[in-house]
């Protein structure tokens, strides 16, 4: 009973990483997402919005459209200090992420497009003490392939939906076991958009809820696991976790002929992830982890200025709250409300062709943790990340 337990825990802490509507989520997946904080709803303007607002595809002008980009990301060291003066680091952490959006010519009033996205993701390593005891080594990717369809009522309504295929991998290592899991899941997306004038827009889109069933998911015990099975055996597990649905809200405006303003908040719905069940097979075992997450809500900001034909200045600002109590953070996702600055450009090489590039900063609060069950009592401090986009946008 014991090491069922013990393999439990593992499992608990591989799923509980893809549950943060700021930490592991990530928002930003094109340059003009980056450079406007996120803010990318009823002002997206370029193939990305496929992605971001599908309905905003009945305003872009007729022809295909093609956009590729690859975003760098650096997540900083984490920090714990204990309240009994015990502390721990975590190692920085560095990857390129690819995305791709593609947006058809006009048939009648309908439009297609399909995107290639990674929305959650990313990795956490613990490099002593009570880190590497739960969380040695987590990583975890996910990829979206969404293809959808816009319809044009009139000049002023749109609306669009599209059908979204997750694949999410993950694996994670501590001083007492490896694990691995895989799984394909489907969801939905909705949009709307309403341009009262042609300079003022007024959005809203809805990400279903996708659970993300891991039947077969193999644990592996390390040949220094002492008083455990031998290094050869592999206990499978079945657990299933949320990835709550997102509604975003959103308006964009000219208050000057060339200067778009946006205004959006999002809200994910992590609610949905009360506690976590978990059944190892073939014995048959279950357990129940509590979570208790609470919704929560991003307040962002973006700003597009036409400095002339060519070259289009953007920036940034955004909120993002955290959904996890103080009582249920660990070291997989130190998790914290965020502050999020950003700047870039998109610049018109040729008449199809323009380049972008966008910067992000994304500042975490410190924020307590007072979860004695994984003997975190204490803070964590200096989370945040770094986003470097780049990429192409081709018309013809």
């Amino acid at each position: 009973m014991k090491k069922k337990i013990s393999a439990l825990a593992l499992i608990s802490l591989m799923v509980a990483a893809n549950a943060s509507a700021s930490g592991f989520r990530i928002p930003e997946q094109s340059v003009d997402s980056t450079a406007k904080a996120g803010a990318n709803i009823a002002s997206s303007t370029r193939a990305d919005a496929t992605y971001f607002n599908p309905a905003n595809m009945s305003w872009l002008e007729d022809g295909t459209m093609i956009q590729g980009n690859l975003t760098y990301i650096h997540l900083t060291k984490n920090e714990y200090h204990g309240a009994d003066g015990y502390s721990s680091n975590a190692e920085d952490e560095n990857f390129v992420m690819p995305t791709g959006f593609i947006v058809s010519p006009y048939f009648g009033d309908f439009r297609f497009g399909i995107s290639n996205t990674s929305p959650y993701g990313l990795a956490k390593r613990w490099k002593n003490n009570a880190g590497t005891g739960s969380a040695r080594e987590f990583s975890m990717e996910t990829f979206e392939l969404n293809p959808t369809l816009s319809y044009r009522i009139n000049d002023k309504v749109s609306l669009a939906g599209g059908v979204r295929m997750m694949y999410a991998n993950a694996t994670i290592k501590n001083v007492l076991y490896d694990m691995e899991g895989d799984t394909i899941e489907w969801g939905y997306n909705l949009a709307l958009s309403v341009r009262p004038v042609e300079s003022w827009n007024i959005s809203a889109t809805y990400r279903s809820k996708i659970d993300l069933n891991f039947s077969e998911s193999d644990v592996r015990f390390n040949p220094t696991a002492s008083g455990l099975l031998p290094p050869s055996a592999i206990i499978s597990a079945s657990t299933s976790v949320p990835a709550p649905a997102v509604l975003a809200l959103s308006t964009s405006f000219q208050p000057l002929e060339n200067l778009t303003v946006e205004l959006t908040v999002d809200r994910t719905f992590w609610s949905a992830y009360d506690q976590l069940n978990i059944v190892t097979n073939p014995a048959g075992y279950s357990k129940s982890f509590l979570k208790d997450w609470d919704d929560g809500n991003a307040y962002r900001l973006g700003l597009s200025y036409d400095l002339n034909d060519a070259l289009t200045l953007m920036a940034g600002f955004a909120y993002d709250e955290c959904p996890s109590p103080n009582s249920t953070v660990g070291f997989e996702l130190p998790d914290a409300p965020a502050w999020l600055y950003s700047v870039g450009f998109q610049y018109a090489m040729t008449e199809n062709l323009d380049v972008g590039m966008a910067v992000l900063y994304d500042y975490k609060e410190e924020r307590d943790v007072n979860h004695p069950g994984i003997g975190a009592v204490g803070e964590f401090t200096n989370g945040g990340a770094f986003l470097v986009s780049t990429g192409l946008n081709y018309r013809f």
